[in-house]
């Protein structure tokens, strides 16, 4: 039995020309890069951030790192169902009580990176695809491989191939397989202190300097040690977060730009323990400084009590309030006063001259009338009838007291007529 096992694993190991193709993260190294024109006498912030680069000590160590093995059945119905896990501080976990001592993974797995599963007594609820699943957490990898099984009766169809996507072992029907999951990368084995191998540096490289000639501005490590270069930072020209490997932030500000900090930055994040190499540029220009502006902002004064200068009147200044609405308020209501009594005015002068015209009419009326009066008494003589001579005699005291009582009559109408047009 103990023969099989090690042939088991040998066989893994030479049967393992399987390139993580389908498995995502990693390091590599990633470059961004930017041009960046700012005015002269302003402030740059050279961009530089990286979640991946957050130190947070691994205490636990084995917590952060997990194994677990997927199958994926298509028939009879599509399922999907966890066949185990395994970390290097825990035991290992089978979810099927049918598997328990019948499928497992080696006990030194994350010592030697073999995380091979090894099935005894193949079934034919075996059959499926399997996926072999690394997590890193610490080091936010994820990596995958997927091995399909398919079980036969026959010993001619046992056979090993590639499909062009995934590994297909067609093994025989309680037999003994392992399917091969192997990384052997220092990551996924112990020993290593992550926290002396996380290091970011600043880089400066003025124009017309060689890349191997340019200058180290700053060396920033997650164990909280920095060394600067130059007096840059000690004059406090320039500046990175104490705290940058606690919020993954390693930006650079420079204070007041000048022309002599024209040149290429680059900021360079490395993570040996994760394998991961970072490397942004920044083209930084430098442009004419902005055209100063009068500023328009008040002076504050302290208080009245304080002693003027010599030759220097502090200006003082009155602020007015005024009561707009009530102001609007009387302003409208003395236009309505007045136009009121504008048009009170009319109404009065209108009926004075309709009066005064109506009482002269009645006057010369009573002339002409009076005036027809004396004519009709004077009778022209018939014909034949003699003429005589007309002597003026004095009017009768009759006649005088009958002009009276007809002036008097026409007063009377007078009257009448005014307060009927007064009513």
């Amino acid at each position: 039995m103990r023969l099989d096992m090690a042939l088991l694993q040998i066989l893994a190991v030479l049967f393992l020309p399987l390139a993580w193709g389908q498995s995502s993260g990693g390091g590599g190294v990633v470059v961004d890069a930017q041009n960046i024109t700012l005015p002269e006498g302003s402030k740059a912030v050279l961009p530089c951030h990286s979640p991946r680069m957050v130190w947070t000590q691994d205490r636990l160590k084995d917590r952060q790192r997990v194994v677990h093995w997927d199958l994926v059945r298509s028939s009879p119905e599509y399922s999907v169902e966890r066949v185990l896990d395994k970390s290097p501080g825990g035991r290992q976990r089978v979810y099927n009580g049918f598997n328990k001592g019948r499928v497992f993974i080696p006990d030194g797995a994350f010592n030697d990176g073999n995380f091979s599963l090894i099935i005894h007594n193949v079934v034919s609820t075996d059959r499926g695809v399997y996926t072999c699943n690394l997590h890193h957490h610490y080091c936010q990898l994820h990596q995958s491989i997927q091995i399909q099984l398919n079980v036969t009766k026959s010993v001619r169809k046992e056979r090993r191939y590639w499909d062009g996507e995934k590994t297909v072992f067609v093994v025989l029907l309680g037999s003994s397989v392992a399917l091969p999951c192997v990384n052997r990368r220092s990551l996924w084995r112990e020993g290593l202190q992550e926290d002396q191998q996380q290091v970011a540096h600043w880089d400066f490289q003025a124009p017309g300097v060689r890349p191997d000639r340019a200058d180290r501005l700053v060396d920033l490590y997650a164990s909280g040690e920095r060394r600067d270069y130059g007096t840059r930072f000690s004059h406090r020209e320039m500046s990175v977060a104490e705290d940058a490997f606690t919020l993954g932030d390693f930006s650079l500000s420079i204070f007041d730009l000048r022309p002599i900090d024209k040149g290429l930055y680059s900021c360079n994040l490395h993570h040996h323990y994760c394998g991961l190499q970072e490397r942004r540029i920044f083209r930084l220009a430098v442009g004419a400084p902005l055209p100063s502006v009068p500023t328009t902002a008040p002076r504050v004064f302290q208080d009245d009590a304080s002693e003027p200068r010599e030759g220097v009147e502090s200006p003082r200044v009155v602020n007015v309030i005024l009561p707009e609405q009530r102001g609007s308020l009387l302003q409208h209501l003395g236009y309505f006063l007045a136009t009121f009594l504008l048009l009170a005015f009319v109404v009065v002068a209108v009926v004075v001259l309709t009066r005064r015209r109506k009482s002269r009419g009645l006057q010369h009326e009573l002339r002409r009338s009076d005036r027809g009066n004396v004519i009709s008494e004077v009778e022209m003589p018939a014909e034949g009838s003699e003429l005589k001579t007309y002597h003026p005699d004095p009017l009768s005291s009759d006649y005088k007291n009958n002009l009276l009582k007809e002036k008097g009559a026409a007063k009377d109408c007078n009257t009448e007529l005014d307060g009927k047009l007064w009513k």
